[in-house]
C-alpha cells in the first residue's frame, strides 16, 4: 500500500509540474555553467612563439590568425567552429523465402521366419503385418519482409573545442535553441574531429565527426500534445496485452 501511494504522489507532482507550465513558453536553457562555457573561459595555455613566428607578428604576409592570410580554423580548447550537417539517406531491403518438403514412408512385413503369420492370427479383422506402417507429410512456409526508409536533415550547428585530445583530435559539443510561440526546437552534436578535416571555412561536415552525436527535438506545447498521456503509457508498459 505504501508504495502504491509512493507511486500516486509522482504521478501528482509530474501533473502538477506540467500544470505550472500553462500559458507559459519554455525556458532556454541556461548557457553559463556549461561546458562550453568552461573551454572558453579557460581555453588553456598559450601557444610558444617561435623565433620567426615573432619576427613576423609585424608583417603584413605573416601567418598570424590575426594577419591577412592567417589560419582562422579552430586550433585549441575554446575556438568555435561550424557543424554543416545535410543528411540525405535512403534504405530499401527486400527479401523473400520459400520452403517446400514433402515425405512418405511405408514399411511392412510380410514374413519373418512365420512370425508375421502368428501375428497375423491374434489381430484384429483387417489388420496384417504385411502393410504395418506407412505415413506421409508435407510441409510448406513462405516469407516475405520489406524495409523502405527515406531520412532528409540540413542544419547548420556552432560548436565548440571543449577538448583537445592527447593524439590531437578535438573534442567537439554545440547546441542550438531556436523559440518559435510556445515551442523550443533544440539541436545538439558532439563528437570527435581531427584538424585536418576542417575546411579553411572553418566548417567541418557530419560525416567526418567519429562518434557523432546528434539530436533534433523539441520541447514546448506541440511536443506534449504529441506524447501520451501518463496513464496511457502506464497501461502500455503495464498491460501484457
Amino acid at each position: 500500500m505504501h508504495r502504491i501511494l509512493s507511486f500516486l504522489y509522482v504521478l501528482f507532482l509530474a501533473g502538477c509540474q506540467s500544470l505550472g507550465d500553462v500559458g507559459k513558453a519554455p525556458e532556454f536553457t541556461e548557457t553559463r555553467g556549461s561546458l562550453e562555457y568552461s573551454s572558453m573561459m579557460s581555453p588553456g595555455f598559450p601557444a610558444q612563439l617561435t623565433p620567426t613566428q615573432r619576427r613576423d607578428a609585424a608583417s603584413l604576409w605573416s601567418a598570424e590568425r590575426q594577419s591577412l592570410l592567417g589560419d582562422r580554423r579552430a586550433l585549441r580548447r575554446g575556438d568555435i567552429l561550424t557543424v554543416v550537417i545535410e543528411i540525405d539517406e535512403k534504405a530499401e531491403i527486400s527479401n523473400t523465402t520459400s520452403r517446400k518438403r514433402t515425405g512418405k514412408t511405408s514399411m511392412g512385413i510380410p514374413s519373418f521366419f512365420g512370425l508375421p503369420q502368428r501375428a497375423n492370427e491374434k489381430l484384429p479383422i483387417g489388420a496384417n503385418m504385411a502393410d504395418a506402417v506407412e505415413t506421409n507429410s508435407a510441409t510448406s512456409h513462405s516469407g516475405n519482409g520489406s524495409v523502405r526508409r527515406n531520412e532528409k536533415l540540413t542544419l547548420r550547428v556552432a560548436a565548440t573545442v571543449v577538448d583537445v585530445l592527447q593524439n590531437g583530435v578535438f573534442a567537439i559539443e554545440g547546441s542550438q535553441e531556436v523559440r518559435v510561440n510556445f515551442e523550443i526546437r533544440e539541436l545538439l552534436v558532439s563528437g570527435y574531429v581531427r584538424p585536418e578535416d576542417i575546411s579553411r571555412q572553418n566548417q567541418i561536415t557530419y560525416d567526418k565527426i567519429a562518434s557523432a552525436r546528434i539530436s533534433y527535438g523539441g520541447r514546448g506545447q506541440i511536443t506534449q500534445v504529441l506524447q501520451p498521456a501518463y496513464g496511457q503509457q502506464i497501461n502500455d508498459i503495464i498491460l501484457p496485452f
